[in-house]
């Protein structure tokens, strides 16, 4: 568990760029209001708000300064029974706020003491929490992520690029797999989130790079290689163009 305000350290780049992580993961905003991109799809977001986001889910999140809540990170290995799609929850009743809140807490108390069994006590309420969610989608299911054509095509476009932007695939890829052109493939996107299929994509590569820059010592060349970049020069004058840093500079500074 992490605070929102946490995530953003090192940038707004942490939060902001599409990104996605192996592991189920529940966003609870408590304060504060933005847009947050979720598999291609643009939402707004405000107090007692939540996100539900199945492992390699593709997003990114405004976080201003008066954006305060919590990410939950459920264990991959946990046989919790979480939703299989992403899930947006507003949670209007006062009940359903305190209710979640108080999962959180006791899932945030057991994580700062060193009970005995305490990894046995997480998993019975992290269990007690995916029942919870469970039983809100039921009732309040907000099912409107996918609604119309074009915002169809954007998540399985966002979907496609989760999992080959390593490849180096351009937009015309992507969008003969999709069996669409690239213009609408772009117009889709547009329409659905405010940014065309470009901007999604390189979105995607450049948040990996960021990260690959930050938290890793490998070459420059072997992160560009990793990222489907032809050349490291290449890689050098795409990312700086984005950036405004070389990959070397952005590094020394992160």
């Amino acid at each position: 568990m992490i605070p929102l305000p946490r995530l953003a350290f090192g940038g707004r780049w942490r939060t902001e760029a599409m990104r996605s992580y192996r592991q189920p993961m529940l966003l609870w905003f408590t304060r504060g209001q933005g847009r947050i991109i979720v598999s291609g799809v643009t939402r707004g977001y405000g107090p007692h708000h939540a996100f539900f986001m199945p492992p390699g889910t593709m997003h990114g999140f405004e976080m201003s300064g008066q954006v305060f809540g919590t990410a939950v990170y459920f264990p991959r290995s946990a046989d919790l029974s979480l939703p299989q799609e992403p899930v947006h929850f507003k949670f209007r009743e006062t009940q359903a706020q305190g209710e979640l809140t108080q999962h959180i807490d006791a899932l945030s108390r057991e994580l700062e003491h060193d009970a005995p069994a305490k990894d046995r006590a997480l998993m019975y309420q992290g269990g007690l929490l995916s029942v919870w969610l469970e039983r809100e989608l039921i009732k309040t299911r907000d099912v409107d992520m996918e609604t119309d054509a074009s915002r169809r095509l954007a998540a399985a476009y966002s979907a496609l690029v989760e999992a080959h932007y390593r490849s180096g695939k351009t937009i015309n890829d992507y969008a003969a797999e999709l069996g669409v052109t690239p213009t609408h493939l772009s117009r889709a996107c547009n329409t659905s989130c405010g940014r065309p299929a470009s901007a999604i994509l390189a979105d995607r590569i450049h948040y990996e790079a960021r990260r690959l820059l930050v938290e890793s010592k490998r070459p420059v060349k072997d992160i560009a290689s990793e990222l489907g970049f032809t050349s490291a020069a290449y890689f050098t004058r795409a990312f700086q163009k984005y950036t405004g840093l070389t990959p070397s500079a952005f590094r020394e500074h992160g």
